[in-house]
């Protein structure tokens, strides 16, 4: 019999704000939300950009006047609206209309005229005779130098591409903990892993105490490693620069990390570590490692999840010179004028020129459905299946191919066994890959079209939320789950409000896309997750509403045990419930475990088939059977 891989918590940061909550989610949907809740997540955002302060749980502004939360929409909503979701880069990255681009420069016009583009700030006092300077935007001006004059200065270049998906403005999460010197995705990894932990409403402790050590599993990565100054971008930069390698540096930037920093300084766990990377599909790698180590029996709860922070110039560069990402360039000849929006970059199947890159980590935590109703844990979802399918052959590595054919169908075709055809039909949802390139939004709605023909689907909701936080790489599909399950909560399906109307070569005969919010005829019972990754990385899971585990829950273990398992959970909600209310007040009460509770190597014992060791409440069972007894 199979254990059922239910999610009991969730969480995270990306440009939409925190994960947990169904904030993030909500902050998507902001305009189709009740006056509370609207209000309360605009009051949240508030707080975590520096707007609004908590005094005795009460709101107030700078001067410590108090604030009701419809005040704080008035006086506030507008500038956190613009402070989130996608935007043009903020300088605390770096200047996209003057980044550095070749340090301690020597120019030199000899007899020629040459052109340099330069920072205002790097202009010699007093200009020379021979230089004409012409002021151009962003603090940039042109210089053309003729004549052998011999100036030093600093060289700075214009970016093409100046939007991304970044963190709400103002806020930093190295804040929110002593963060060391970590690079930036370590510092997200530390604070999305503990909003997903807290989020639960039962302490991590209880969660440990009632499974062995080795029952518990951490899967985690990213893609890029850590590039920017604490981590491989300083250790490759270092010397280059006239500087030394930290001891950090070269540790730090592993793309292990995210699963290391989540073992070491938050669970304190001795189980089963993985970090798999997949290309834009890594979220749905690691999440397939933990649903079938669960659906085994080898793991009992699992913490999954992925963080990603890649606004640097380099990584920039790198994706840009591929023709991968939208420049403010594109995006003007598509919008017909001499400017654009940065805030519509990201427009997935609509007219589109490439991606937008993002920084996130979203984190969350699955238990069995044993454990999850013997602790009264609230259960918010569960995955299905995971399907991973290559490409074959290739002629370009970043292609599409056959591969996400294969995983889409298998993951229909999985989750129908459950829900029956009408179910399919009726009650689910797609959530798109929507990555905002003119091939992808061909490819993969054709992939969609045809299985949805296949499986006699007419007005199949499509949802994109790379609209709205942009491509966050490695947690991509996390950030999907994370909006599957506000869907779950509250019946609504994202609109793509990035574009004015679907692409005309996008498959869309049985497809539903559309550019404002809306409810399906009836609640989505399953959401599909669909990832296409560089390389060949296609995965496709399949997520099941509360509404069906609960059903299934049910059915497994009887209408008593149900019943007193629905007692438990009142005590789990309200603790769920406390710390969301804390957060929005900006008391995260991060964890952050450093050096703290080290296991005592000497006090490690063995005795009648079992290993003990000190803190944990049970031991590891070293009776392990012969797995092949017809072969022995």
């Amino acid at each position: 019999m199979s254990r059922l891989p239910v999610i009991v918590g969730f969480g995270g940061f990306n440009a939409a704000g925190r994960s947990s909550g169904h904030h993030a989610f909500r902050r998507m949907v902001i305009e189709s939300l009740p006056e509370h809740e609207r209000r309360e997540t605009l009051a949240g955002l508030a707080v975590m950009m520096g707007l609004v302060t908590c005094d005795g749980g009460a709101w107030c502004d700078s001067e410590g006047h108090p604030l009701t939360l419809e005040a704080v929409e008035q006086r506030f909503g507008e500038p956190v609206l613009a402070g989130s979701l996608i935007r043009r880069i903020g300088t605390g990255f770096f200047d996209v209309d003057a980044a550095a681009w070749q340090k301690s420069a020597t120019l030199n016009g000899e007899t020629e005229l040459q052109t340099f583009v330069l920072s205002s700030r790097d202009l010699p006092e007093p200009i020379p005779d021979n230089w004409r300077v012409t002021e151009l935007e962003g603090r940039r001006v042109r210089v053309e130098v003729t004549g052998s004059v011999e100036v030093k200065v600093d060289s700075y270049r214009d970016i093409p591409v100046k939007s991304a998906g970044q963190l709400p403005e103002g806020f930093d999460p190295a804040a929110l903990y002593n963060a060391r010197f970590h690079p930036r995705a370590l510092q997200l990894t530390i604070i999305a892993a503990s909003d997903a932990v807290r989020s639960v409403g039962i302490p991590w402790a209880d969660i440990a105490a009632s499974v062995k050590p080795d029952e518990v599993g951490v899967y985690a990565s990213n893609v890029m490693s850590q590039m920017d100054e604490a981590g491989f971008g300083g250790l490759l930069q270092a010397r280059l620069r006239g500087g030394r390698v930290t001891t950090k540096q070269c540790p730090l930037g592993l793309n292990s990390m995210p699963a290391d920093f989540v073992n070491a300084y938050i669970l304190g766990s001795v189980g089963h570590t993985g970090a798999i990377a997949g290309a834009c599909a890594s979220f749905l790698y690691n999440l397939r490692a933990a649903t079938e180590d669960i659906a085994s029996g080898r793991c009992r709860v699992a913490v999954v999840g992925n963080a990603e922070a890649p606004i640097t110039q380099e990584i920039i560069d790198g994706y840009a010179t591929m023709g991968a990402l939208a420049s403010e360039d594109k995006l003007k000849k598509l919008d017909g004028g001499d400017t654009t929006d940065p805030r519509r970059s990201s427009r997935p199947f609509g007219e589109n020129c490439g991606f937008t890159i993002a920084e996130s980590a979203q984190y969350v935590v699955l238990m069995d459905d044993a454990l999850a109703l013997e602790l009264g844990a609230d259960i918010h979802g569960a995955v299905n299946d995971v399907f991973i399918n290559a490409d074959g052959f290739k002629k370009s590595i970043s292609a599409p191919g056959p591969g996400n054919h294969i995983t889409f169908a298998k993951a229909v075709a999985s989750a129908r066994a459950i829900v029956g055809d009408e179910g399919i039909r009726e009650r689910s949802m797609v959530h798109a890959h929507g990555s905002s390139t003119p091939q992808n939004r061909i490819t993969e709605s054709q992939i969609f079209d045809q299985i949805a023909e296949y499986f006699g689907i007419t007005d199949w909701p499509v949802a994109a939320i790379k609209a709205f936080v942009g491509h966050s790489l490695s947690p991509a599909s996390a950030d999907q789950l994370i909006a599957s399950l506000g869907t779950f909560k509250y019946n609504l399906v994202p609109g793509i409000k990035t574009i004015d109307k679907v692409a005309d070569d996008v498959y869309t005969d049985r497809l539903r896309i559309e550019t404002a919010d809306f409810t399906p005829a009836q609640p989505i019972d399953v959401a599909f997750l669909n990832s296409k990754g560089f390389g060949g990385n296609n995965a496709t899971a399949s997520v099941l509403s509360p509404r069906v585990v609960e059903q299934m829950l049910a059915k497994r273990y009887g209408a008593e045990a149900f019943t007193a398992y629905q007692a438990r959970r009142e005590a789990t909600r309200k603790g769920a419930n406390a710390y969301d209310q804390a957060a929005l007040r900006g008391d995260f009460g991060t964890i952050y475990q450093f050096g703290e509770g080290l296991i005592d190597e000497s006090q490690i014992a063995l005795n009648e088939g079992k290993m003990s060791l000190p803190g944990f409440s049970q031991a590891i069972d070293l009776d392990l059977p012969n797995r092949f007894t017809d072969m022995v």
